[in-house]
Parts: structure tokens; C-alpha cells; sequence
């Protein structure tokens, strides 16, 4: 009887010390669009986001003045003209893995999933759903995500004169690699 009483105990605390929250300081984010004339990427590796295994819900925020693009004038027109970083310094996420539902993220394993929430760019929020991979390591969780947005979605208007150097949608890749919070 002693040695169940022992056996439940220790489970128990195993389970306990599972972490429930993984976090990250320098995930990536980054944005791309053709058209003929330009193209246009730029890249941000200072991204902090948490993802909570309990609830399965993911959030992050991005400062918009760490986007950095090959040319330095292409930086400055996206910070004063586009994004307006001073006004609106910080665009983010927060949602919950919808499907699979049910999906545990206390398992090792890759998983094919889709996230709901609210997207939050230019000081205008939508809700958005994305497809993505969710990897659980044993002391890691990736994300990966890749998916479109519309500029005019978040009131970021494109002046005429430089319309057709600008792509009417930009393709979004998320690559987040979260460790164990207090580690």
C-alpha cells in the first residue's frame, strides 16, 4: 500500500511540473509581396509571444520599428507613410487553437492546427483564422504559420503614385520558437 501511495505522489508531482506557459522574446515575423515592378519583404526577429498548453491559447506583439528591409528608404516610408509606427508602435495577436479540438499541447508531436483570434495592426483589430504547424518538443514548442493579409484591411492606405509598386497582399510567416517560462 505504501508503494501506491508513493507511486500517486510521484506522478503527481511530475505532472505538476510540467510547464503549463512557453514563451518567447525573438520570434520571427516577417512579410512579403511581389508585383513587377518591386518587391517588398521585410523581416522582424524581435517578436515576444506566449503560448499557454492549459488553454491552448497563443499570443504575441510585435514593435512595427523592428521590421528591418534591404533598403533603408523602404524602411523609413513603412514607419512614417504606411504603419505610422509613432501613432501605433506595436501590432499583435491573441487567439486559441480551435482545431483540432481537444488537440494536447502537453504531447510531443507535430500538429496540424488552426488558430482563431483577433489581429490588432495599424490600431485596427480583426479577427482572423490561420492554418499552421504546432511542434511539441520536449522542452520546446514551435509554431509555424504562413498566410495572407490585406493592407487595407488595417486602414493602411497606399498613395496612387506608388500603388503598383506595392502588393495588394502580403504574405505573413510566423516562425516562433517558445521555451518553458522561467527558464
Amino acid at each position: 500500500m505504501k508503494k501506491l501511495i508513493v507511486l500517486i505522489a510521484l506522478s503527481l508531482a511530475s505532472v505538476a511540473v510540467l510547464p503549463q506557459k512557453y514563451m518567447t522574446k525573438n520570434g520571427y515575423i516577417g512579410f512579403y509581396g511581389h508585383t513587377p515592378v518591386e518587391d517588398i519583404k521585410a523581416d522582424n526577429n524581435q517578436v515576444s509571444g506566449i503560448i499557454d498548453v492549459a488553454t491552448n491559447q497563443i499570443v504575441f506583439q510585435v514593435l512595427m520599428k523592428s521590421f528591418r528591409f534591404d533598403r533603408s528608404l523602404m524602411e523609413e516610408h513603412f514607419n512614417e507613410n504606411y504603419v505610422e509606427s509613432d501613432k501605433f508602435p506595436k501590432a499583435s495577436f491573441k487567439g486559441t487553437v480551435t482545431e483540432p479540438a481537444g488537440v494536447d499541447l502537453n504531447k510531443t508531436g507535430a500538429y496540424e492546427v488552426t488558430v482563431s483570434g483577433d489581429m490588432t495592426i495599424h490600431g485596427v483589430t480583426k479577427p482572423v483564422t490561420v492554418k499552421g504547424t504546432i511542434e511539441v518538443l520536449a522542452d520546446a514548442i514551435k509554431a509555424i504559420s504562413k498566410f495572407n493579409i490585406l493592407p487595407e484591411d488595417y486602414d493602411i492606405s497606399i498613395p496612387s503614385v506608388v500603388r503598383e509598386k506595392i502588393a495588394k497582399e502580403m504574405e505573413v510567416t510566423v516562425n516562433m520558437n517558445y521555451a518553458p517560462m522561467g527558464k
